[in-house]
This record gives C-alpha cells, structure tokens and sequence, in this order.
C-alpha cells in the first residue's frame, strides 16, 4: 500500500507542467546561467560557488512549494478527505507524500548534479555523504512548512502565498545572488532562513568538506519544529 501510494504521488508530481518547471525546470536554467554567463556577482570557480545554492532551491521547490500547491488543491477538490474514507491509513497517506518528495529530490539531486559535473563541478569527496542527510532533512523542512500553507488556506490562496513565499525565500536566502552582495540588513538575514541555512550546510558539505554548521542546523531543525507544530493545528482535509 505504501509502495503504491507513493508511486501515484510520485507519478503525479512529476507529470504537472507546473511542478515541472518549479522542481527541474528553473533550478536547472538558474544553474547553468549563473555556473556560464559573466554576471560578476559569483565567485570563481562559478559552478562550486553555485551547485549546492541550486540544489537547496530545488529541495525548496519540491518540498515547500510543491507540496503547499498539491495539498490545496488535493484539500479543494475533496481528494484527501475522500482518501481518508478508504482503508488506506492515514500514516500511509502521509509517509506516501514524504516518501515521494524523497524520491523527486533524489531526483532533481541527479539531474542538477550530473549537469553540475558537465560544468565542472568539483564537489568534496568526503562531503556527499554527509549532504545526503542534509537534502533529508531540508526537504522534511520545507515539507512541514508546505503542509502548513496548503493545508490551512484555500486553494486560491495557497498558489499566491507559496509563490511569493518561494520568491523571497529565493533572493532574502541568497540563493540567486550571494548575500553578501544583498542591501542592508537583508546580507545577514539569509543565515536565519531555511533556504539560506540549508544552502550554508550543503556548500559546507560539498564545497569544503566540511560538517555543516550548528547554527545552520539549528535554524533548520527550528523552522521545522515550528512548522510542524503549526500544521498539526491548522491543517484541515477540506
């Protein structure tokens, strides 16, 4: 049942257009203009400043936008009170949903790596293994914060809100630009953001080979705590 449940979701996340461009179709252009094109706002060599930048965006657009997205419109057209009528459990409906977002990051960690590469890429040997729990747990983050939205408020809404959301989590987290180069107090305030604490562990991990920063897991680890809480009371199946 659990196989089953997150083939479907799996499968459906990955035929939407819009999910499609958020998941893949963005983080892989941001990739290759900002690894290639001379905009002078990167640190040479482009491609190791910007591969694990993109790779946080892309666990960002899976598991917050995404998920925040399908949710509403599950909630919206009666899919997941009609789910929870069934025999299928509810852990099974909700572990399906974590396990497919697993499976789209794992995904999307192939694709972007594997071009990263092409480009030059030359990520630690020691720190792929340690970013691989890392991409785990940013995309559990991300994913309580998706549960949050797209479970408490309307379908409408939700596609306003996660866009926007996903939109300042990109510039505010100094992942399009780095954030030193971000005005005023926006240059700090990526290091207190999910997307720029992720960011900072990933290129700990596969630019120095080094272990991330407690600071940057203890603001991930925070965020989603705090997400997490909120869903359990918001969140509503229609």
């Amino acid at each position: 049942m659990l196989a089953t449940q997150t083939r479907m979701e799996s499968l459906l996340t990955l035929r939407h257009p819009e999910q499609a461009l958020l998941t893949l179709l963005i983080p892989l252009v941001l990739l290759i203009g900002m690894s290639t094109l001379e905009v002078g706002l990167v640190e040479p060599p482009r491609v190791d400043s910007v591969a694990p930048r993109i790779l946080a965006l892309a666990v960002m657009s899976t598991g917050f936008t995404g998920q925040a997205i399908a949710l509403g419109f599950d909630r919206r057209y009666g899919v997941i009170k009609r789910l929870s009528a069934t025999a299928l459990p509810r852990w099974v409906l909700i572990a399906g949903r974590v396990l497919a977002a697993l499976l789209v990051v794992a995904l999307q960690t192939v694709v972007l790596g594997g071009t990263a590469l092409v480009l030059g890429w030359q990520p630690s040997g020691t720190g792929v293994a340690a970013a691989v729990p890392i991409l785990v747990l940013g995309t559990l983050v991300f994913g309580a914060g998706g549960v949050l939205v797209g479970g408490a408020l309307r379908a409408e809404t939700v596609l306003a809100v996660a866009n926007t959301t996903w939109f300042v989590l990109l510039l505010a987290g100094g992942l399009a630009v780095p954030a030193r180069h971000l005005p005023g107090v926006m240059n700090s305030l990526d290091e207190y953001l999910p997307s720029g604490a992720l960011a900072e562990a990933l290129a700990a991990c596969l630019s120095e080979g080094t272990a991330p920063s407690a600071r940057s897991l203890l603001v991930l680890v925070s965020w989603g705590v705090a997400a997490g809480a909120l869903a359990l009371r918001t969140t509503r199946l229609s």
